[in-house]
Parts: structure tokens; C-alpha cells; sequence
């Protein structure tokens, strides 16, 4: 799973008809090192995300799953709003 931040969202009125009624957010994905470029990717909220919101994202056929059907054309899906990460460094 990835850690990252809603940065936005996405509409398309033209899609594969299995993505009808699904939101996507972009999500600015969390890297380990200060000099790795940031990472956008899109992903289906599937929790109530917005914008500024810190989330939990899974990838995969875990992405498919967490929407429930295995014919949802996704590779990754917001399955959790994260209230607070600690980390020991």
C-alpha cells in the first residue's frame, strides 16, 4: 500500500462503462527520499476523500477488489483516510 495526498480530481465523460459512477482523485504519492521526483497517479476514492486529504492506497488487484468487482478497470483505489502517521526515524 502507498501513503499520499489528494491533489486534485478527475472528470472524464468519455470511459470504459465499469468506471460509470466511480470519483478519481490525483494523489501526489509519498517517497522515501527528499530527491525522488513527486509522483502523481489517479485513483478511485472509494472512501470520501478530498482535497488535502492524507490516504491509504492500495494497488493491484487489491484495487479491484476493494471496489468489489474484478471488472473494474483500476490499478489503484483509496481505500482509507489517514488521521495520523508515526514514525520512528
Amino acid at each position: 500500500m502507498l501513503i499520499g495526498t489528494v491533489s486534485g480530481s478527475l472528470w472524464a465523460t468519455r470511459k470504459n462503462e465499469h468506471l460509470n459512477g466511480l470519483k478519481f482523485l490525483l494523489v501526489d504519492i509519498e517517497e522515501t527520499s527528499q530527491e525522488t521526483p513527486k509522483r502523481t497517479i489517479v485513483a478511485a476514492d472509494n472512501e470520501g476523500a478530498g482535497f488535502g486529504d492524507v490516504v491509504l492506497v492500495t494497488t493491484g488487484g487489491s484495487a479491484r477488489v476493494a471496489l468489489g468487482s474484478s471488472e473494474v478497470p483500476v490499478d489503484a483505489t483509496i481505500v482509507g483516510i489517514i488521521d495520523s502517521v508515526e514514525r520512528n526515524q
